[in-house]
C-alpha cells in the first residue's frame, strides 16, 4: 500500500498562539492510523487540517505541506468542495439532521451530485448497508434520525459521509459519546471500512487504538513524539513520554 495521506513540517496557529509545531506523519492507504495523546496536545487540530475545516473559523492558519495523493492540499488554488467531498469527516458526538433517517444520508447526494430519485435511492441503501444499520432501519426511513440511540445516530452519520464516496474518512474520537457496546459495533465497522478507505481516528481510548488500528501517532504539546506501527508503539516504544502515556503514567 502507498502513501495516501503525507503531512510535512505543518505548523498551527490560532491567532497569534502557535498549536502545532513541525507535524510531519505518513498516513498509508487503506489503514486505520490512531492519533493518541493526552487532552490538549493537538491531535484534533491536527486532523482539521485535512480537509482544511480549520477554515469556517475566524484568524486560524496552517503552514507547511499537507499532501494528498500528492497534492499539496493547503495552495491557495485547491477546490475546498471537492476536497471536503473526498475527506469525509465524523465527529465526537452524533451530529444528524434534523430530518428523516433517509433525508440524512440522501442530503449529500442531493448536494453534491445529479443523481435520479433511484440512484439516490439505490446510494442510501447502499450506505446503509455499508455501515450495517439497513436492517434495523429499513422499515423506518421516514422517521427521523433525531429519534434513533446513540450509537446508531453515530452510524448513520457514518453512512451520511460514506454515501459521497470520499476516500479518505476523519474520526475525531468517533465513539466517545456512547455506550460500550454500541462502541464495539463501530470498531467492527471500521474494520470493514479500511478496505475502502483510508481511516485516520483521533481516540483517548488506548485499548481501541491497540484493538483497530495499523498505525499509531503519539502526540504531545502540539508535537509528533512517535509514530509507526501500533504494535510496536505499543509494545516497544521508542521515546520514553510514549511509554509512560501508554502504561497510564500521565495524561
Amino acid at each position: 500500500m502507498g502513501i495516501k495521506i503525507s503531512a510535512q513540517n505543518i505548523n498551527f496557529f490560532y491567532g497569534p498562539h502557535q498549536a502545532l509545531f513541525d507535524n510531519s506523519l505518513d498516513i498509508e492507504e487503506n489503514k486505520i492510523t490512531a492519533v493518541i495523546g493526552p487532552s490538549g496536545c493537538g491531535k484534533s487540530t491536527h486532523l482539521r487540517i485535512y480537509n482544511r475545516i480549520y477554515e469556517l473559523y475566524h484568524d486560524q492558519r496552517a503552514e507547511g505541506k499537507l499532501l494528498i495523493d500528492g497534492k499539496n492540499i493547503l495552495e491557495k488554488d485547491v477546490d475546498l468542495l471537492k476536497l471536503r467531498r473526498k475527506v469525509g469527516m465524523i465527529f465526537q458526538k452524533p451530529t444528524p439532521f434534523p430530518m428523516s433517517i433517509f433525508d440524512n444520508v440522501a442530503y449529500p447526494l442531493k448536494l453534491h451530485f445529479n443523481l435520479s430519485k433511484k440512484e439516490i435511492s439505490e446510494r442510501v441503501e447502499e450506505a446503509l448497508r455499508g455501515v450495517s444499520i439497513w436492517d434495523e432501519v429499513k422499515d423506518k426511513l421516514k422517521k427521523s434520525g433525531l429519534a434513533l440511540s446513540g450509537g446508531q445516530q453515530q452510524r448513520l452519520c457514518i453512512a451520511r459521509t460514506i454515501a459521497a464516496r470520499p476516500e479518505i474518512l476523519l474520526m475525531d474520537e468517533p465513539t466517545s459519546a456512547i455506550d460500550p457496546i454500541a462502541t464495539l459495533k463501530i470498531e467492527d465497522l471500521l474494520l470493514k471500512l479500511k478496505e475502502r478507505f483510508t481511516i485516520v481516528i483521533v481516540t483517548h481510548n488506548m485499548q481501541q487504538a491497540a484493538r483497530i488500528s495499523d498505525n499509531t501517532a503519539f502526540f504531545y504539546k502540539g508535537k509528533i513524539i512517535e509514530s509507526g506501527s501500533t504494535k510496536k508503539i505499543f509494545t516497544n516504544p521508542e521515546n520514553k513520554k510514549t511509554e509512560e502515556y501508554i502504561t497510564g503514567r500521565f495524561g
